[in-house]
């Protein structure tokens, strides 16, 4: 059984996926990060990096095993299923690499994007608005190039690296991105949205965030983009 601790993000979305294509037991255990939960001394243990998402396999090597980060759970679980992680050793590095690109670059400069267009909106950060838009539109061509070399982000196979990915281009159209001029990222995209296990994962994360949002009805919120208090709640945390 793997259980998931988590909060349907892109990062916790890409685990879903994986888990649905493989299809082996698991469960959703949320971790509501919009009240604090990160910071919980049972989350620290399992993340102490107070992030989302974080597994525990009950049946790992030499016993339960905890992991965190979310491109290292698609490895670990690619490699425990022997599912979507080729074992040729050239298709293998071809999904490693492009898996590492949405880990340094799509999810970083996606997510610093959408803080700056949401949250942080002074007319004193346009620079900083501009900077990440046009790196994001650059990636979706980095993208829309390799797709128009191969079916799927690693080559001719499915794998982790679509995983990871997809969850990040839901808002795709906010960024201006159209069939016309992205034609090969679109393709794939769709592609994407057509498989059962993508279908339920989209479904799952809607159920999941209704049932955390009651679930949270009362509760003082944390503000996750104040990475000072975030530093305080950590520190007070790890001294309990």
């Amino acid at each position: 059984m793997i259980e998931l601790y988590s909060t349907p993000t892109p990062n916790g979305q890409k685990v879903m996926i994986l888990l649905e294509e493989c299809g082996i037991p698991w469960k959703h255990i949320d971790v509501n990060i919009r009240t604090g939960e990160q910071f919980s001394a049972e989350h620290l243990k399992r993340s102490p990096n107070n992030k989302i998402p974080a597994i525990v396999d009950t049946e790992g090597p030499g016993g339960p095993y905890t992991m965190m980060e979310s491109g290292a759970i698609l490895i670990y679980l690619a490699e425990k299923t022997g599912k979507f992680l080729s074992k040729d050793p050239r298709k293998r590095y071809d999904t490693l690499q492009w898996l590492i690109f949405q880990m340094a670059h799509v999810g970083p400069m996606f997510g610093q994007a959408g803080h700056f267009n949401n949250q942080a909106k002074g007319p004193e950060l346009q620079y900083a608005r501009d900077r990440y838009n046009n790196e994001a539109k650059r990636l979706y061509k980095v993208l829309d190039n390799r797709l128009g070399e191969c079916a799927w982000i690693a080559g001719d196979e499915y794998s982790i690296a679509d995983m990871a990915t997809y969850p990040w281009c839901k808002g795709y159209a906010d960024r201006g991105i159209n069939k016309a001029e992205y034609p090969n990222f679109m393709r794939w995209f769709e592609a994407m949205e057509a498989r059962p296990a993508v279908q339920s994962n989209n479904k799952m994360t809607t159920e999941i965030r209704e049932r955390m949002s009651k679930a949270a009805e009362g509760k003082p919120p944390v503000n996750i983009y104040d990475t000072k208090d975030n530093a305080e709640r950590l520190a007070k945390a790890s001294k309990s």
